[in-house]
């Protein structure tokens, strides 16, 4: 009896550990519903767009590129041997700083015998000043003998044309200073020019001489692009010229075609080309944050308006999410998010047009659609941080499958 005791005791102990793990199961499972309900009631923080009117005009591309205001070649503006060179190609220059000097001695030189023209110039100005008022004095001491018997008429009139020619010398000597100052500025233009200078901001392409070569007064030295100051050419078709004035913006985009910026219309060149039918049109660019990765002909397209606009409804493209079946968008309805089909249109810019599905005014997710649910309470975002997993999108999203 008592050996039937021990053998079932022992038969229990070895039982507890299972019956202890079935019973913490199964308090798990009854748990588990009531946690998955309690998430699923949890509120999915999300941003959102007003679906709004628009005003949308059919555009084509154009190939264009960009170009510089200012590049050319800078040349030297005066003449002798390139004593030494202070750039290389691809330096980045402020307008007056040094690309090249120019030997000087013999500019030096030419400077000093101007300078001592000059002081001779006014030395000899000097004396015929002197001589003038030498000539006034006798003239005076003749006038002063009239009415006696040493006055003569004769001998007056001879001193009155001898003071005149002395006031003729003094003109010309006076023209002498002036020619022989001119010559000295000259002088110091020239060597002032031996140092070739940049002309505007830029960066130097190419190095057209090399030091010991003799140049000549407007012979290229470098040639530089003022790369800061871009605009976009473009060879529109004259048929596609109607959407394009003055003063109006475009869309364009860079050869990468990630990223569209507005451009405006500066000028139509009112000279056309016979074989293609297109004429250029130069648009002024708004880059702001690329400068540092563009560069002249490099390529840009531009998306030309040929119609006139036209206001349909249009839904930001990040609210859009394509499925195996279809298009549909989130929007939100007393709180909770409610997803609709739609039907899109042509896109502008970062919006779509909406053909159907959508009314004016309605509040279409753009974060957090990705994971949301018919019928899921949101908590609009709009103002504050944004969540950990609402990152921005170029394109039209994926929904999750499932």
């Amino acid at each position: 009896m008592k050996a039937d005791r021990k053998a079932a005791c022992v038969s229990w102990l070895q039982r507890a550990p299972m019956v202890v793990t079935g019973l913490f199961l199964a308090a798990s499972m009854a748990i588990l519903p009531a946690a998955t309900q309690a998430q699923g009631q949890q509120a999915m923080a999300v941003r959102v767009d007003a679906v709004r009117s628009t005003l949308l005009s059919q555009k084509v591309p154009v190939l264009g590129r960009l170009v510089p205001r200012q590049a050319g070649v800078v040349a030297a503006r005066t003449s002798g041997a390139i004593e030494r060179f202070v750039v290389e190609v691809g330096d980045r220059l402020n307008a007056g700083d040094p690309i090249a000097h120019l030997d000087e001695e013999r500019l030096k030189a030419i400077r000093d015998d101007a300078a001592a023209a000059l002081d001779n110039a006014k030395a000899n100005l000097q004396v015929r000043d002197a001589e003038l008022n030498l000539e006034r004095q006798n003239l005076k001491r003749i006038e002063g003998l009239k009415g006696s018997s040493a006055f003569s008429g004769a001998r007056f009139e001879d001193q009155l044309q001898t003071v005149n020619a002395a006031t003729a010398r003094i003109t010309v000597a006076k023209a002498l200073v002036n020619r022989a100052q001119s010559a000295l500025t000259l002088a110091e233009i020239d060597l002032r020019y031996t140092t070739v200078a940049a002309p505007y901001d830029g960066v130097v392409t190419q190095r057209l001489t090399e030091t010991g070569a003799f140049v000549s007064l407007g012979d290229p030295v470098v040639r530089m692009i003022a790369d800061s100051d871009l605009e976009v050419e473009a060879d529109v078709p004259a048929n596609r010229l109607a959407g394009l004035t003055p003063g109006s913006t475009v869309e364009i985009t860079l050869d990468s075609g990630t990223h569209r910026y507005t451009a405006r219309v500066r000028a139509i060149v009112p000279s056309e080309n016979p074989l293609t039918r297109t004429r250029p049109v130069r648009f002024v660019p708004d880059l702001s944050g690329n400068g540092a990765n563009l560069a002249a002909e490099q390529s840009v397209t531009v998306l030309v308006p040929v119609s006139a606009p036209r206001e349909v409804m249009t839904v930001h493209k990040d609210a859009i999410l394509r499925r195996g079946d279809g298009t549909t968008v989130f929007v939100i309805v007393d709180g909770k998010a409610e997803v609709r089909e739609v039907t899109l249109g042509e896109a502008s810019g970062a919006r779509f047009e909406v053909i159907s599905g959508l009314e004016d005014g309605e509040q279409a997710v753009i974060r957090g659609n990705e994971r949301l649910r018919p019928g899921q309470e949101v908590q609009v975002l709009n103002g504050q941080a944004a969540p950990a997993d609402s990152t921005p999108s170029s394109q039209p999203k994926q929904e999750p499958q499932g």
